[in-house]
């Protein structure tokens, strides 16, 4: 027959054999554009008056690592949806769809039917469709079970409700979300902490954890979309931030006019015992935690003064924990 694709590295049939495994996890109108060219949303069906689509892009950095370490395919997912629609309500829209790329040396098929199915659980849980994606096999590229990912998602918002923080002042209170733990941030920092200096292995178990290291570290980052949504509803919010690479001082900074500042009161932080881990096993500094982990906040709302104590009760109400970390000052 002579040289074919296969020889090369590329199977053609098992990238096939995938698109039938997606359609097969998929219900209803979702399956329709699994295959296709491109993705079908049908926006007849949403109720706007001037609708204003939102968008945003990520991936899950060397978390990848961690789940190659663990075996573990099932969670990356989660971590891939929820870096782009948590993104994406910050400025006050929902989700609507969610597209993903994933590239590797050789397709595996269990483990990138895990990772599917971890995205099929982050776009349950963020209300979006999942409207296709890319699955590329690039050997030389990508070492023999590396994988690469990438997500894309789009939203909506109506145009005189976007949250763009031009109205914030001085004066206004932080009320933060708590983390689910690390998120998909400072893994590359946390790994050689843990794992080159410290020596752990990834089946320690780490007083006080009471789970193996590494699926702690592996715990998906949480999704924030349906308390967002909800909150909207019922409470004037001046600017949300997703915090992640840069940390609350960074991230918060991003969405405040110029001529303010962050005061943050850190003591009033949730302690997460995953952190103290990191930070003891690198000797790292805390000015360099605080700008490159959560820390155990995931999100932040600003909102009025007047506003904190009802914000605080509704989010007690609908089942969340917020506490206030701070406050807008004049700089």
């Amino acid at each position: 027959m002579g040289l074919t694709y296969r020889d090369s590295g590329v199977d053609i049939d098992k990238g096939d054999r995938f698109v039938e495994i997606i359609k097969e996890k998929l219900k209803g109108e979702e399956r329709k554009s699994i295959g296709l060219f491109g993705g079908l949303y049908d926006i007849g069906k949403l109720r706007y008056k001037n609708p204003v689509l939102v968008s945003s892009t990520d991936g899950v950095g060397t978390k990848l690592l961690l789940a190659k370490m663990a075996g573990k395919y099932s969670t990356i997912g989660i971590d891939l949806v929820a870096m782009c629609v948590n993104d994406i309500i910050t400025l006050g829209a929902r989700p609507l769809f969610f597209l993903d790329y994933m590239a590797t040396a050789e397709l595996d098929l269990n483990k990138a039917s895990d990772i599917i199915d971890g995205i099929l659980e982050g776009c349950r849980q963020s209300k979006c469709s999942l409207l296709g994606g890319e699955t590329a096999e690039m050997p030389g590229v990508y070492r023999k079970d590396d994988y690469e990912l990438a997500g894309f998602a789009v939203g909506i918002v109506e145009k005189d409700k976007i949250i763009d923080g031009k109205h914030i002042k001085a004066g206004d209170k932080l009320i933060a979300l708590p983390s689910s733990g690390i998120h998909s941030n400072g893994i590359s920092l946390a790994r050689k902490a843990l794992f080159e200096i410290k020596g752990y292995s990834a089946d320690d178990i780490i007083p006080p954890l009471e789970k193996r290291l590494i699926d702690e570290l592996l715990v998906p980052t949480r999704i924030y979309v349906n308390v967002v949504v909800d909150i909207l509803d019922r409470v004037p919010v001046k600017g949300i931030a997703h915090i992640t690479g840069g940390g609350l001082y960074g991230n918060i900074k991003r969405i405040i006019p110029k001529g303010l500042d962050v005061k943050i009161q850190w003591q009033s932080l949730p302690v997460l015992p995953v952190f103290e881990i990191i930070k003891n096993a690198g000797e790292i500094d805390i000015d360099e935690m605080r700008r490159t982990f959560n820390m155990g906040v995931g999100l932040i709302f600003i909102v009025e003064n007047k506003d904190e104590k009802n914000l605080l009760n509704l989010l007690y109400k609908i089942g969340e924990a917020p506490f206030t970390i701070g406050e807008i000052i004049s700089r």
